[in-house]
Order: C-alpha cells, then structure tokens, then sequence
C-alpha cells in the first residue's frame, strides 16, 4: 500500500567503522540520526562480520533522503545486506534519495549484497554508491533495480529514476556509471536500452582476473528470456543481467558470488540468514 500524498519527509544517516579485533571484525563505531540502523553483528562463519541494514519505514517518497558512510579498517571483512526490497513510491514532485559510500582499508573486504530496489510508477528518485578502495581492498557487490511492480500490473511509464555507481582504487576513478530511467524514454524499450525488461542488475568483483571471468561463464548460465553476461574491465569483473524478476537475477548473482569469494578471500560463500526468512 502506497503512503498519502502528505508526508512529513524522513532524513536518516548512518554512521559505520569496523575493525578487525582478536578473531573476527567487529563494530567499532555507529552513530544514527532517524530510522537507519543496523542489527547486532551476525557470525555464522566466524571471523566475517554480517550486518542487516534496516529502514523501519519500508520505502521512501518525494523529500526522502537515507545517507550511509561506512569505512572498514585494515583486515577487516564485512557482509552488509537488507531484509527486503527498498522501495522508491510515487512523488508529487520531490526527490528521494539513497546515498552510500563505502571506504576500504587496505587487506579489507567489503560485500555489498542488498535486497532488490523497486521503483514505483511515477516515482522521482536517485541512488548514488561510492566505493573507495585502498591499495590491497576488496569489494564484491551488487544492485537490482526493478521498474514498476509487473505482479501487480503495475508498469513504469511515468516517472524518474536515476542510479549512481562509482569504484576508485586510491584516488583514481576505476569505474564510474550513470543510468537515467524515464517512464516516458525509449530507452526502456528500445533494442539499446532495456529492450523492455522492467528488471536489470549489476555485480562488481574487484580484483579479479580473466580466470575468474571464464569460471562463471561456464557456471552461471540465464534462462533463454533472460540476458546474462561477463565482462573483465582491468582487474574489475562486472556481471550485467536483464530479465522480469528480481528473484532471477539474485539466483545468478549469488552463483556467480559462490565461484567468486573463494578467489578473492579464499573462503566459501555463506548465505546470510535473512534470506531464507
């Protein structure tokens, strides 16, 4: 159910530090202002901290604003993920915004394995993810966005929605994306855009390697009505899907995670527990 046209608009932030600390990484700061906070730390596999990042509100509208700062200490590893979709609903005109940045310290790693975001017909909304890696991070990523609600006959032709990705190792830009959906625009049903695919994702793994890239492609492999594909940028490994469900295309990232961790942290994948509630 959407809100009312009338709302008192939300400004929250998130403050996190982790370090690693004896045998696993822990929380070493938080601050937070509105409702943006975290669970206690989860450790089903021991050294690696799982954080569960919740919006008590559920979604966001027009004059929304949720900002994420969170930096990861030398050593330290973090799994951050949600326990549902975040949800852009309709604006009378204000923009909503999600903003997260991410600072690796050098041997850290980072997986940044949210739930889908879905953007309402008539939205006005805008995400922007920033990663700074120093020499020797790692980060393992990924982001879904869903146009629309197609369960509920709902599609995305009207409205805006802006998507924001950014990696830099030191100072340096490694890669820098921009994507702009407009319910009115083509480019949702053209050929060179969406080709009418109301789902689309991206994974990133960095570093990665020309192996790694051949070890998925033999792996991970779409439905014939959905698009898949694997490229190598430098050392940065970008998983592209397209396709009607956000369910699809977490099924083939998270294969594509499996094949992927154990090359960059030597250790096997470990599906956070939220998932299966």
């Amino acid at each position: 159910m959407q809100p009312a046209p009338h709302h008192s608009c939300w400004k929250a932030q998130l403050s996190l530090e982790f370090g690693a600390k004896a045998d696993r990484t822990v929380v070493l700061n938080r601050n937070h202002s509105g409702p943006l906070v975290i669970q206690k730390p989860f450790y089903p596999e021991g050294a690696p901290c799982h954080i569960y990042l919740l919006h008590p509100p559920g979604g966001l509208v027009g004059g929304d604003q949720l900002i994420l700062d969170t930096r990861l200490r030398d050593h330290s590893h973090v799994l951050m993920t949600t326990p549902g979709a975040a949800k852009f609903y309709r604006s009378a005109g204000a923009i909503a915004q999600q903003l997260q940045t991410f600072h690796l310290a050098k041997e850290s790693l980072l997986e940044w394995l949210p739930q889908e975001t879905i953007a309402f017909n008539n939205t006005n909304a805008a995400t922007h993810t920033k990663v700074h890696l120093d020499n020797g991070a790692k980060f393992i990523g990924w982001e879904i966005i869903c146009l629309g609600r197609r369960a509920s006959g709902e599609l995305f032709n009207s409205g805006r929605f802006v998507q924001k990705l950014e990696l830099h190792r030191e100072t340096k830009p490694v890669l820098i994306e921009r994507a702009l959906f407009e319910g009115d625009s083509k480019c949702l049903s053209s050929p060179w855009g969406l080709a009418n695919y109301p789902t689309a994702g991206t994974m990133i793994v960095m570093p990665a390697n020309q192996h790694l890239v051949t070890r998925i492609k033999e792996h991970v492999e779409a439905e014939p009505h959905e698009l898949f594909s694997v490229t190598l940028m430098d050392n940065v490994l970008i998983c592209r899907y397209l396709g009607h469900q956000a369910q699809a295309a977490k099924r083939l990232f998270i294969k594509a995670w499996n094949i992927a961790r154990p090359q960059v942290q030597n250790i096997a994948a470990c599906m956070p527990r939220i998932w299966n509630t």
